[in-house]
């Protein structure tokens, strides 16, 4: 088991059940779209966030999106760090058909695929000599030097990029 020092939100009860047989931290649901109405769990987000910091690991469909936005508005973004699960089609095991995407969720990933995605995301590792998060940050300007923004005509090979580089396809250039 791998402990991190940041606190990790998943959208539900299934996805918590997954990340903690992997890691070692506070995990906390938002319980799908209920957190856009209960302000005394966003509050407890916050006061988390403020502590310890918070990383949003969401699933990379719709729902997944405008939870972890509408957390990225609600708290402040010098608190969190993104997590994001790559598309990879399939159904979890416990349902009998997969979701309206048909993309696998945070539940249906695997371990290595959750380390990864924390790792990419910056998380702080405790008593483990690997390499905490990304040395540098990719920017928008960067997205532009390099032709995939800021041109008509780009969005298929962000897009392309995205799958190579095992992301979500909903990612904006500014995430």
């Amino acid at each position: 088991m791998v402990r991190i020092k940041e606190a990790i939100v998943v959208e539900g009860k299934y996805d918590k059940n997954t990340v903690s047989q992997i890691i070692d931290t506070l995990i906390i649901e938002t319980r799908g779209f209920n957190i856009f109405s209960n302000i005394e769990r966003l509050d407890m987000l916050r006061k988390i966030a403020e502590k310890r910091g918070l990383i949003i690991l969401t699933d990379s469909d719709y729902a997944g999106f405008l939870i972890r936005n509408h957390l990225k508005g609600a708290i402040n973004p010098k608190y969190i760090k993104q997590a994001y699960i790559p598309d990879i089609l399939g159904k979890e095991r416990r349902k009998t058909a997969p979701s309206s995407e048909g993309k696998l969720g945070v539940e249906g990933m695997s371990p290595e695929i959750i380390i990864k995605a924390l790792e990419k995301a910056g998380a702080t590792f405790e008593g483990d000599s690997r390499a905490n998060g990304i040395s540098g940050k990719i920017l928008k300007a960067d997205l532009y030097i390099l032709g995939l923004t800021g041109y008509t005509g780009r969005v298929e090979q962000r897009k392309k990029l995205l799958k190579i580089l095992c992301l979500a396809e909903h990612l904006s250039t500014n995430a």
